[in-house]
């Protein structure tokens, strides 16, 4: 679900193409915006404060079979949240769970993998080696 919840709705639309169709749902509840408050800590590990808010939809549907799914995504894509919540409940089901694992879940978490990647060689590429800099005096 993290996966689902991280990656786009068009990332998620683009890899369906190639999956089997999804079964037809039904809405549980709609997709809905709304505001969760994010804590801190001060520290790691000190006293818990209310640091801020942030825009949050989420979606619950059922498919024929009565399965249920659940997506929470941030911010207010409501086509990402039921998209997601259809696809919690399609990978609960046996016989689309392989078929969904390799041409959606496996594809988006390769990209997120390589987009994590390029990220950590950028930041890799800014990074200062005090101690040199040190035993340079």
């Amino acid at each position: 679900m993290g996966l689902l919840a991280r990656s786009s709705h068009d990332a998620i639309q683009a890899r369906l193409h190639d999956a089997p169709p999804l079964p037809t749902h039904s809405r549980l509840r709609g997709p809905e915006t709304g505001l969760v408050m994010l804590r801190g800590r001060a520290g790691g590990d000190g006293g818990a404060f209310n640091l801020s808010e942030m825009t949050v939809t989420r979606c619950a549907v059922t498919l024929e079979d009565g399965t249920v799914g659940h997506a929470y995504v941030a911010g207010r894509d409501r086509q990402q949240a039921e998209l997601a919540a259809v696809l919690d409940a399609a990978l609960q089901n046996a016989t689309l769970r392989p078929a969904l694992m390799s041409t959606v879940i496996e594809p988006l978490a390769a990209q997120e993998a390589e987009h994590r990647a390029r990220e950590a060689r950028k930041a890799a590429a800014t990074r200062v080696q005090f101690f040199t800099m040190a035993n340079m005096r």
